[in-house]
């Protein structure tokens, strides 16, 4: 048999019907099954599941059947398929799932390019089951665990490099839960790099409609007690004490030491608390929770941590019986910061500092921007409310914060009007909650202008000495103004441009200083042309005496690899009006940044913008059907277009897969 790429290992006990499923997705990678070996074994199945793998090995010569007694665990047939696995790459996938069509070929693909140890592909929750969403927001072809959300999940569903798992010699523990939790711990640690697909469904996760997966029928916490002890052993192992230990030791602390004390150590008997499970925690947390550790968690977190290391075990009790009621307590303002009102706030005996009740850098900041227009006179006028939730606005003082991104400008603050303001939730609580911030762009900075570049807006929000700072949303009804002209002390004119984030911030772009005569180059409408499939019409207005120029307007597009391509612009009528045409089909594929330019002329290159309404096109290139589409999320102010070959095998698949589940439900 030719050498696989991947070894795909599919543990199987009284899986039906939802393993006809995952076994056919395997089987369907767009990959090829000469790539594949796919080794399910049966853990002593009494529903069906074994006959079905061999009514299925049948049709498929890739695919083992593995027959065995029941383990009473996924770690062991997981291993008998490792001890037997022939692949360059392992994916663990469980029998209640399944795989998107092309998501081995991509993985690999990325593991291949980047040479990395681990691939993490974008799963998808099917029915509700919880998945990880953090690490999925963009695709990262090589990363770490120390600069990625990689780690917050430890689930075995990845692609791993199969030489990494054998030279570690790695292998499941035989727990019924939390015996993926270790084993993926150790291969992070050791890895080299992570990378992760995140543009792309690869895993679906789904809950088997009969209730009876692992992890929802392993649920005690005596059954997590082996594991979870093993997972800050494995940090220990490999990693030095110090903050890139607490870094990922933190991760140990909340979801398998913290999280599970709060809802399920109710459901042992005290009996065995006292006697088994308290000093087994008490030890792990002397060993491996240290104070930066602490200083990030939640307060009843922290307040749980501290009671544990001066050994208050009926406190510790009393505390997890009580959280409901003690989450409701309300808040202390104390000297510029708020605590917790908690029963144990300041009782000396407990031996729990203040700084395990204090909530004030978790408080949340209200607001809401209800106007943003310009003054005559140039200058930038906000209008709104904004409050600390659960701190009275008791001699507020608020600031407008203008920070820069793009350039090396300080930070700017100007004071905001405080006045009342009606209509809140707690009208008299938040009585002077209401703002009025006005940036005078000519002189915010020190008297100077504000620099050129990109500036985030944000609310420094007081009241009784409690200070939060809130990047500043945008405004709900009425938008963002258009862009403003301001005069600098210089004589010269300045385009300020505000706009919103794809975050739905507010922002504003402070551009080039322009020639006192001349306007700059305005984009008004973006469209596909109708018969030329795959050309870009870019259709904008020179004013004043720029429109004297326009034999010498370019529209450019670029990409980051500083391939560029350029198009010359002609006018469509008498008043300055243009029209240019990019052929956007004749691009090799990825993403191109699309700008203007006047070489020779009276301003640089100036953006053009991503306007609402371009969709996406389609063409066919030497018998090959390709797509370009405007990538909203790529900028905030520049229109960046992808360009992308169609994958038509993966595509009509994909559409098949979808419509034989649809005629199943």
């Amino acid at each position: 048999m030719p050498h696989p790429r991947v070894s795909v290992i599919v543990p199987a006990y009284n899986a039906m019907p939802e393993l006809t499923d995952c076994i056919t997705s395997a089987m369907e990678q767009t990959i090829g099954l000469d790539q594949l070996e796919i080794i399910a074994v049966n853990d002593g199945s009494t529903d069906g599941t074994g006959k079905e793998l061999d009514r299925l090995a049948a049709t498929c010569t890739s695919l083992r059947v593995i027959h065995q007694e029941n383990s009473g665990t996924a770690a062991v047939p997981r291993n008998v398929a490792l001890d037997v696995a022939r692949g360059d790459y392992v994916f663990f996938l469980d029998s209640d799932d399944y795989l998107g069509p092309d998501a081995l070929r991509r993985m690999v693909a990325m593991a291949d390019e980047n040479k990395t140890d681990i691939v993490l592909g974008k799963m998808v929750s099917v029915g509700g089951r919880a998945v990880p969403t953090a690490v999925f927001k963009k695709t990262q072809p090589r990363t770490d665990i120390f600069s990625s959300a990689a780690y917050r999940t430890l689930g075995c569903w990845k692609l791993f490099r199969r030489s990494l798992l054998e030279g570690l010699n790695l292998r499941f523990p035989p727990f019924r839960n939390t015996e993926d939790k270790p084993f993926t711990a150790a291969a992070y640690l050791n890895a080299d790099g992570v990378s992760v697909v995140a543009d792309y469904d690869c895993y679906y996760h789904r809950d088997r409609a009969n209730g009876n997966n692992l992890t929802l029928t392993a649920q005690n916490l005596s059954h997590r007690m082996q594991g979870t002890r093993m997972c800050f052993e494995t940090v220990a192992r490999y990693l030095e004490p110090g903050p890139r230990r607490d870094q990922i030791m933190r991760r140990h602390v909340e979801w398998e030491l913290c999280g599970p004390m709060w809802w399920l150590l109710l459901r042992e008997s005290e009996e065995d608390v006292r006697e088994r499970i308290y000093p087994e925690i008490r030890d792990w947390v002397e060993n491996w929770v240290t104070d930066p550790i602490i200083e990030k968690l939640e307060p009843r977190d922290r307040v749980l941590l501290h009671l544990l290391r001066a050994d208050r075990f009926d406190e510790v009790m009393t505390v997890i019986r009580n959280a409901k009621k003690d989450a409701e307590r309300g808040h202390v303002v104390d000297k510029g910061r708020v605590y917790w009102r908690h029963p144990l706030f300041r009782a000396t005996a407990t031996e729990v500092p203040d700084s395990a009740f204090d909530v004030t850098d978790r408080l949340p900041v209200r607001h809401r921007v209800e106007s943003v227009d310009w003054r005559e006179d140039g200058v930038l006028r906000l209008t709104g409310h904004a409050y600390v939730e659960n701190v009275a606005s008791l001699d507020p003082a608020t600031e407008l914060v203008l920070r820069c991104y793009d350039a090396g400008h300080p930070e700017v603050r100007v004071p905001a009007r405080v006045h009342a303001a009606a209509g809140l939730p707690d009208d008299e609580r938040y009585a002077n909650a209401g703002f009025v911030a006005e940036i005078a762009l000519a002189g915010s900075a020190a008297g100077a202008p504000l620099g050129r570049g990109r500036w985030n807006l944000f609310l420094d929000v007081r009241a009784q000495g409690v200070s939060r700072t809130v990047r500043l949303k945008s405004p709900e009804a009425e938008g963002v103004p258009p862009q403003g002209i301001v005069t600098t002390g210089s004589g010269k004119p300045t385009t300020v441009t505000p706009y919103v984030t794809k975050w739905g911030n507010l922002s504003i772009d402070v551009g080039q200083e322009m020639p006192r005569d001349d306007t700059p180059c305005r984009v008004t409408e973006l469209s596909w042309h109708k018969e030329r499939r795959g050309t870009l019409l870019v259709t904008g207005e020179l004013a004043g005496e720029g429109a004297k120029d326009i034999g010498a307007l370019r529209l450019r597009a670029e990409n980051g690899t500083g391939d560029r391509r350029e198009v010359s612009v002609s006018l469509s009528g008498t008043d300055g009006r243009f029209t240019a045409q990019l052929p956007v089909r004749a691009l090799r594929p990825g993403r191109w940044t699309v700008t203007l330019s006047l070489s020779g002329g009276s301003f640089p290159a100036a953006a053009v913008p991503y306007l609402p309404g371009l969709g996406r096109t389609h063409w066919f290139r030497l018998g090959r059907p390709s797509t370009a589409r405007p990538v909203k999320e790529a900028s905030e102010t520049t229109l960046v277009v992808e360009i992308r070959a169609v994958d038509v095998r993966a595509t009509v698949q994909r559409r098949l897969r979808a419509a034989v589940r649809s005629a199943r439900r």
